[in-house]
């Protein structure tokens, strides 16, 4: 499948695509719409991803405000196309490394998103206890851009209880503070002012709470290394003793 008309280099590699640019900082898309401004192709690979939908659900938060970038029509072009803004600034975790925020203040910016998301009602759903969750909303999925935070990276993007999202978002930054790793103190403060925001530890941890959804959904994520795997039980017990 090859790059449409337009598309510059490459900018960054995920698990599952690959972004590229389109167009130049001098507002010529090349995309020949007279559209202007700066785009992006998110492609992805091995079959991953549903742009259409995607795409779909990015413009719904959008229209209540939520802060993601704009994304263009995806009806004609393949599943696995999807061009957006192009934004400029750090993720979270790169303006951690820069000491530009502290890991407590990345902590509370990820638990506000969580809020502000919960805050908009289902897109399908007429069930009042349902919302839109985006279901990998960590650190590498934010970016700190002049207009603000902005959260990126729909791919699991679905609707249900909130508790998934709150436990889906502490399980991936737990899997990094229960590691051998040199950033396991920072995930676990981070960790520690997320799950300090969360309304209701029962989000999680409760009869119906979502933490054994999530270490479930991460277990069986093909892109999961096995190192990965083996730390959901001790990340989620961190969760626990943490909301204790």
């Amino acid at each position: 499948m090859g790059i449409p008309a337009g598309a510059g280099r490459l900018l960054g590699s995920g698990r599952t695509a690959d972004v590229y640019a389109l167009g130049d900082r001098d507002g010529h898309d090349g995309l020949g719409d007279g559209s202007g401004g700066e785009w992006v192709l998110r492609r992805y690979r091995d079959g991953y991803g549903d742009a259409p939908a995607e795409a779909a659900v990015m413009e719904y938060v959008r229209g209540h405000g939520y802060p993601v970038p704009r994304v263009r029509a995806a009806e004609a072009r393949p599943r696995t196309d999807l061009m957006m803004e192009r934004l400029y600034g750090p993720t979270v975790v790169e303006a951690l490394a820069a000491g530009q925020l502290t890991a407590a203040e990345a902590g509370l910016a990820l638990a506000r998103l969580l809020r502000d998301l919960h805050a908009i009602p289902a897109r399908r759903s007429t069930d009042p206890a349902v919302r839109v969750l985006h279901l990998d909303l960590h650190p590498e999925n934010v970016l700190l851009t002049p207009a603000g935070p902005m959260v990126i990276d729909w791919a699991n993007t679905d609707e249900g209880p909130p508790g998934r999202d709150w436990s889906m978002s502490a399980v991936i930054v737990a899997q990094v503070a229960v590691d051998d790793d040199l950033r396991a103190p920072l995930a676990e403060e981070m960790l520690s002012a997320l799950l300090a925001d969360c309304p209701d530890p029962a989000l999680l941890t409760g009869p119906d709470g979502g933490l054994g959804w999530a270490t479930g959904q991460r277990a069986a994520n093909p892109t999961m290394s096995p190192r990965e795997v083996e730390l959901l039980g001790e990340a989620a017990e961190l969760i626990r003793r943490l909301l204790a």
